[in-house]
């Protein structure tokens, strides 16, 4: 019967160090108690079988935990569970010559100071050259650097 507890704590303190390595890295809390688990294990198996059961208990311990390493960061379980999708958009693309300065347009959101505003029936991402400017104000293109437009109120 004190095998079976070895047993079970050798497997279970493996399952826990593979789920620290490989699902939740870096709380270190998983890892700890399935560090602990595993050296329980192969403490109950010296106390209760000898130094003999004890080394190979040991020996077979880390031989075990290295394959199941080995085998879960082989496995293409990894590779279907990622998101391996990438994000391509980009914020704004201005078009040359189709935002330049003086044009004129409307705060769809506040600006504090980025937002998006209206400009030639076009939604752009916007950064204001006063800190805030409230939504559905009327705003004026100051300045257009690359995709970046810098606007301001025409209220003042």
């Amino acid at each position: 019967m004190t095998w079976l507890i070895v047993l079970s704590l050798i497997i279970v303190g493996i399952i826990f160090l593979l789920l620290e390595i490989l699902v939740v890295p870096g709380s270190t809390v998983v890892g700890l108690f399935g560090l602990g688990l595993v050296i329980g294990g192969i403490v109950v198996s010296f106390n209760h079988y000898g130094v003999e059961a004890g080394v190979f208990t040991l020996a077979g311990s880390l031989v075990v935990s290295l394959l199941g390493i080995g085998i879960a960061l082989r496995s293409n379980t990894w590779k279907k569970a990622m998101h391996s999708s990438s994000i391509d958009g980009r914020v704004n693309v201005v078009e040359p010559d189709k935002v330049v300065k003086g044009d004129e347009g409307i705060s769809i959101t506040r600006l504090n100071p980025m937002g998006k505003a209206m400009i030639d029936e076009e939604y752009y991402e916007v950064k204001s050259k006063d800190n805030l400017i409230p939504e559905n104000t009327p705003i004026l293109v100051v300045k257009v650097e690359g995709n970046r437009i810098i606007v301001k109120s025409k209220e003042e």
